[in-house]
This record gives C-alpha cells, sequence and structure tokens, in this order.
C-alpha cells in the first residue's frame, strides 16, 4: 500500500544538499546523470520504476529525474504510481523521443518539467537546481496551511464550546480569525528564509535576491500581524487614524503578501482610487473579501474601482459557488457559514470596517453563479 509523505524536508535539505533520486534503465545515461548532479547534490538512482517507488517510500526527495522509456513500468505510469507517494516532489521528465504528445502525457501526469534526452549538463543542474527550490517552496506552503489549520480547528471548538458568550468576546475572535492569513505567510516564508539562507552561499545572485524578496513580504506580514495584536493590546474601538490611501495599492499588496500572489485575483478599471482611511484595517476588509471568494471555489476574483458621483465605487466579484439570498443576510449579521473551515466572522467583520470608514457595503450573491460585493468610499475631501 502507498503511504503519501507529509510535507517535511529530509535531514540532507535541511543541511544544505538536497536530495534528488535518478530513475533510468540504461547504466551509461543513468551514472552520467548522476555524477553530473553529484557535485551539488545527494543523489540516489534506480534503474527500474519499482525500485525508485520502493525509494520514494523510505525517503524524501527534493527533485525526481525520471526516464519515460522503461520496461517493466514506463515513466507516465511510474509517475502516477510516484504522485500518491509524493505529490509535493518536483519531477523532471526525461526521453529520446521527443514528441509533442509525450511531453504532453507527462505534464498532465504531473511532471514539472520535460527535457530532451541526453540533456545538456548545464540545463540539467540549472532545472534540477530550479526544481528542488520549487519543491521547498511547495513543502513550505503546505506545512504552513497545515498550522493555519489547526489554529482554525482550535478557534471552532473554542467557539462550540463558549458559543453563549460568544458575542462578549466579539473582539477575541476577529482578532484571532485575521491573524490566521498573515500567520500562514510569515511561517510559510520564514521557513524558506531560514532554508534559503543555509545555501546562499552555494546560491547564485538570483537566489540571493529572491532570499531578498522573501525577508520583504515576511517583514509586511510581520508588520501587519503587529497592527492587529497592537489594537488588541490597546483595547480600542476606533479605526485608525485615517490619512491619504491608494486602494488600488493596497489590493496588491494584499494580493502579494497574503495570497503568494495569485494570479486568480485581478485588477482593472482606475489605476490609482484614493480614499481617506487606515491602510490596515482597509488591508483586512479585502484580506476576507478575497478568501471568501477563493474558498468558495472562485477561479476568478476581479477587483475593479470607478468614480461613483464624486465618489470612490470598489466591487469585488467572483465566479465561485455563491449563495442564497437567505445564507448572504445571515452571513451579514456574523456567526454562520457554509463552509467547513470558516467562523462566519468575514463578511460582518468587513462591514464594520467598511462603516467605520464611512463607506457603504452591499452584498449581492447567486448560488452556483458567484458573488458581488460593493463598497463606495466618501469622496476625498479638497485641501
Amino acid at each position: 500500500m502507498l503511504t503519501q509523505h507529509s510535507p517535511d524536508l529530509t535531514p540532507d535539505e535541511s543541511s544544505g544538499r538536497a536530495h534528488v533520486l535518478v530513475v533510468d534503465d540504461e547504466y551509461g545515461p543513468r551514472e552520467s546523470i548522476a555524477f553530473s548532479l553529484s557535485g551539488e547534490f545527494k543523489v540516489d538512482t534506480a534503474s527500474r520504476a519499482k525500485d525508485a517507488l520502493a525509494k520514494l517510500q523510505a525517503q524524501t526527495y527534493a527533485a525526481v529525474v525520471l526516464d519515460i522509456r522503461m520496461p517493466e513500468m514506463d515513466g507516465i505510469r511510474a509517475l502516477e504510481e510516484l504522485r500518491k507517494i509524493d505529490p509535493y516532489v518536483s519531477v523532471i521528465m526525461l526521453t529520446g523521443y521527443g514528441t509533442l504528445l509525450t511531453a504532453q502525457q507527462a505534464m498532465l501526469a504531473g511532471a514539472n518539467q520535460y527535457l530532451r534526452k541526453p540533456p545538456d549538463v548545464e540545463e540539467l543542474v540549472q532545472s534540477v537546481r530550479r526544481q528542488t527550490m520549487a519543491t521547498r517552496l511547495r513543502r513550505a506552503q503546505v506545512r504552513a496551511s497545515t498550522e493555519a489549520q489547526g489554529l482554525n480547528d482550535a478557534l471552532k471548538l473554542e467557539i462550540e464550546e463558549n458559543a453563549p458568550h460568544l458575542w462578549r468576546s466579539r473582539a477575541s475572535v476577529e482578532l484571532v480569525h485575521d491573524l490566521n492569513n498573515p500567520l500562514t505567510v510569515v511561517i510559510g516564508y520564514a521557513a524558506l528564509v531560514a532554508e534559503e539562507a543555509k545555501l546562499l552561499e552555494k546560491r547564485d545572485p538570483e537566489t540571493a535576491k529572491k532570499l531578498v524578496d522573501y525577508s520583504v513580504l515576511v517583514e509586511k506580514a510581520a508588520e501587519y500581524c503587529h497592527h492587529l495584536s497592537e489594537n488588541w493590546r490597546l483595547a480600542s474601538k476606533r479605526v485608525s487614524a485615517f490619512q491619504l490611501v491608494d486602494l488600488v495599492q493596497i489590493a496588491r499588496e494584499v494580493r502579494e503578501v497574503l495570497f503568494f500572489g495569485t494570479t486568480a485575483i485581478q485588477m482593472e478599471g482606475l489605476a490609482q482610487a484614493n480614499v481617506r482611511g487606515s491602510k490596515f484595517e482597509l488591508m483586512r476588509v479585502m484580506q476576507n473579501l478575497f478568501k471568501n471568494s477563493l474558498e468558495a471555489g472562485a477561479t476568478v476574483v476581479v477587483v475593479s474601482w470607478q468614480e461613483v458621483s464624486g465618489k470612490m465605487g470598489m466591487v469585488i466579484s467572483d465566479n465561485g459557488s455563491g449563495m442564497s439570498a437567505e445564507a448572504g443576510k445571515r452571513a451579514m449579521q456574523g456567526g454562520f457559514t457554509s463552509k467547513s473551515t470558516g467562523t462566519g466572522l468575514g463578511l460582518s467583520i468587513c462591514r464594520h470596517l467598511a462603516g467605520a470608514h464611512g463607506a457603504t457595503f452591499a452584498l449581492e450573491s447567486v448560488a452556483g453563479q458567484g458573488t458581488t460585493v460593493r463598497l463606495v468610499f466618501p469622496a476625498v475631501p479638497i485641501g
């Protein structure tokens, strides 16, 4: 029976040498590839797909170099079985039969990259280097998501056990709810920074730049967490001091920092949308609305801005599962959710914060057709 790997680093990855498995039934090409990679990676080899699968069950790898053309079990079938064991490891397919159909089959089966055989040595090393980094990123994101799910499960249990007192401690619950996403990012990127720091001396300038970029994202997410916790510490009932802020820039930062730059969140309309408000409180609004859309199965979330009678309008539309009119009404009141991982607080928080900014908040949703949220902010005073 195949056992799926947990997304943990191998001892070799954490110490600086990523573990790579080379699978090829031909001795010469297999050993040549292994030798080419051995200067930078810890390399294991297998001459048959079944031997490779046995190794994958016993050892977590950062990348697998897999020949497509093999006896007993070909590379496409081996890849399908491999993904049952480890869905996160990067797989580079090799073949001397470089047809488009073969490449398509490999990618559909779950390959991450496709190279002609025999591969150019420099291209091979760069590909493995790039794919091991991608594996670390996927594992870090999964670990972060698992941590966040644990926090969310604990929160739901607390709500169930203390339902009679829920709304008396609403501020505490809201804080935990809104810290969930940025904390996930902090955990994920912090793990990446730690891993890349250990490999920095062996990496090229491009990798060093990535390390700096990750650090910037960690700093932004931590700054957001600090704002939320500081608001709770001061027990403030009012929104932070307002200043001129750009909704478009805030939305871009939320997409980049809290949602890993997902292309599902798209932006159109005005290039700049200035209002008076608190940057971090408006980040909370967008965080919750984007998260609701994506968790409702949306593959496209369109955010747009336009002036409405001198006021600033912001519309967030998605193609998710939507909800009935009754469900939408209950969700706006708070304490209701249709999601297995939800707390029922997101829309209520958004409506409260929008109101504190003097903005109107309207929700339109149809079950099976998606949801649209419309906010209209007061005009920015002149002078």
